[in-house]
């Protein structure tokens, strides 16, 4: 019987679909099709569920029936095809699934997330996280909560396999929130990457769907293709279309005037009202200041300015590193799944910079 095991799932789950749409005597019968098939203690469960609400079975409703003492098959009906497949607005789910995310929503911690251990590797958080993304994506598991069950799983990974936000993370001990909750109380352990963004790092792209994901308010939902308009006339349709532009401009040049310009800038080139480079004296990380730095600046108020310049910049290397690392580790992974020499060759000479730069001012800080 096990070889119809996947038959009677799929009943199941036109059952399940069919309790959705209120539909419970369709349901009946592929539940029943189920416990011929391959009896589960989910189909009997949904049964005496359809039972205790008060649907009696109708008579007759066998496959087959009696008539002049011949036994004649009944003919099937449209709905019972096996080519029936539930709507996409009731998409079906496994009692699996169910509780599958009902046990992210009960963990307490990101560690309990993933299932591992707080000294756990690297290896075995990247191990966790692929086997969690692949179980709960949205594309593959339908059941209510997977969203955010997803989306908790990504931020924990997000937050332990980064150094500085697994130290703040668990410095908080006890007195931190749900995470699997949205809200105001958990931001400061929000991923610096989407959930979306991350699973494609790692897997190149994800499930292919037909919609696509967008998130609104820490939840996710399916962007529909949008009607395209036929062009109006006139002026004043353009002058609708370039408004967006010019509101933005003119916000941008507002909060310009009434935000006060940071000391400094870490960019690459000068900026406005940073266009004198500096270097600070310990680590000669280059820097910009405005005309004013060097009324403002000096003494014991510079080495504290120059100490908050190389902190932030050795912060932006680890961070960019921690991307560099799981981009190369995503295209590694890939290549080895689908066999690819090309790829494998492309990801071992992919470089590092960050990576490298970070290496060398930790070596000049122990040396």
């Amino acid at each position: 019987m096990e070889v119809n095991r996947d038959e009677a799932e799929r009943c199941i789950d036109i059952a399940t679909a069919a309790l959705t749409n209120d539909q419970p005597e369709k349901a009946q019968r592929f539940l029943e099709k189920a416990q011929r098939l391959f009896p589960t203690d989910t189909a009997k469960a949904l049964l005496e569920l359809i039972a205790k609400n008060g649907f009696t079975p109708r008579q007759g409703s066998s496959e087959f029936r009696g008539d002049t003492g011949t036994r004649q098959r009944q003919a099937p009906r449209e709905d019972t095809r096996p080519e029936e497949k539930p709507s996409d607005t009731a998409k079906p789910y496994t009692s699996d699934q169910l509780g599958a995310v009902k046990r992210i929503k009960q963990c307490k911690d990101f560690y309990e997330i993933l299932g591992v251990q707080k000294d756990a590797s690297e290896d075995e958080l990247k191990r966790s996280y692929r086997k969690l993304a692949l179980k709960f994506h949205p594309d593959k598991n339908h059941a209510p909560g997977a969203t955010e069950a997803f989306k908790a799983i990504g931020n924990a990974y997000a937050v332990l396999s980064n150094p500085d936000k697994k130290r703040q993370y668990d410095q908080c001990g006890e007195e931190r929130r749900h995470p699997s909750r949205q809200g105001p109380e958990n931001g400061n352990f929000e991923a610096d990457i989407s959930p979306e963004d991350l699973f494609n790092m790692f897997f190149g792209g994800g499930y292919p769907s037909s919609n696509a994901h967008v998130y609104t308010n820490g939840r996710m939902r399916h962007q529909r293709p949008e009607r395209r308009e036929r062009p109006r006339d006139g002026g004043l349709a353009l002058f609708i279309q370039v408004m967006p532009i010019l509101i933005l401009v003119i916000v941008s040049a507002l909060s310009q005037m009434m935000v006060n310009n940071p000391p400094y800038s870490l960019s690459f080139r000068p900026s406005a009202g940073h266009t004198h480079k500096r270097l600070t004296e310990n680590l000669k990380v280059p820097y910009y200041v405005g005309d004013q730095f060097f009324k403002e600046y000096t003494g014991v108020n510079l080495k504290n300015l120059e100490r908050t310049v190389e902190d932030d910049y050795i912060s932006n290397l680890r961070n960019n590193c921690w991307k560099e690392k799981q981009q190369k580790e995503g295209m590694l992974y890939r290549a080895r799944y689908f066999g690819d020499s090309d790829l494998y060759q492309r990801a071992q000479k992919a470089r590092t910079p960050s990576c490298a730069k970070l290496s060398e001012i930790t070596a000049s800080l122990h040396g």
